[in-house]
């Protein structure tokens, strides 16, 4: 084992700083994604809690297609489709340059609306957890429905469904190895290219699950740390 740590070590020796790109690009998609999905999961969630029939449909709707379809063939969709959208578009404008679709972007797209999909139920729940008297109480005081939603609503909404998103967050985490696929530089795609190098695919991708795992670690403190601050105050007297 000790002849194989130089392997990790930094500069044009090693693979260290391979790898430590790789897991920032990692951590950088999910940090990137979490905010799209959590924003279009909740806009679903009130679709599917809405009284008007047809937001209900499309919310359930696009809720199924999301949860039905496999991660994979999501990022191929969004990927390959949206390259095909952008260069009909280009062509109807008439612009010379060819603009593609980066493997980040389509990233982002394609594991956003997944994690969104889940997120909506995890929202819809804490919908119909939410107590309705402050809400109520807040209307009796005159206030609109926008500022009701962000200062009575939207901080219960989070706490409530604060552990459901910190399961789809870890989830997240792991399924940017997908993106590996159409060429983004991130820990498993890192991790790939070391092992075929050095033929030391174990030592390479057991790199990389220690990656993860403090990944996962440094995660669960700090929505431990989140859980804690939302919840201040609650159940006090």
């Amino acid at each position: 084992m000790h002849e194989l740590l130089p392997l990790l070590s930094l500069g044009p020796l090693g693979w260290g700083d391979e790898l430590l790109v790789g897991a920032w690009h990692t951590a950088l998609l999910a940090l990137a994604t979490a905010p799209f999905g959590i924003v279009l999961g909740l806009v679903l969630a009130l679709a599917k809690d809405s009284g008007e029939v047809t937001l209900r449909f499309l919310g359930h709707a696009l809720t199924t297609i999301g949860r039905g379809l496999p991660e994979l063939v999501t990022l191929f969709i969004v990927y390959y489709g949206g390259q095909a959208v952008i260069r009909r578009i280009g062509e109807a404008l008439g612009l010379e340059t060819a603009v593609e679709l980066s493997p980040f972007l389509a990233g982002i797209i394609a594991l956003g609306v997944v994690f969104a999909a889940y997120a909506s139920e995890v929202f819809l729940g804490a919908l119909k957890a939410l107590a309705r008297g402050p809400v109520e109480a807040a209307r009796a005081l005159g206030l609109g429905p926008w500022h009701s939603f962000r200062f009575i609503v939207a901080p219960e909404l989070f706490r409530l469904s604060l552990p459901g998103l910190s399961n789809l967050w870890l989830g997240l985490l792991k399924q940017t190895a997908l993106v590996s696929v159409i060429a983004y530089d991130e820990l498993l795609r890192a991790s790939y290219f070391a092992s075929a190098s050095t033929h030391r695919p174990l030592f390479f991708y057991g790199a990389a699950c220690l990656f993860y795992l403090g990944l996962t670690a440094l995660s669960a403190g700090v929505l431990e740390r989140m859980r804690t601050a939302l919840g201040r105050g609650i159940g006090a007297v």
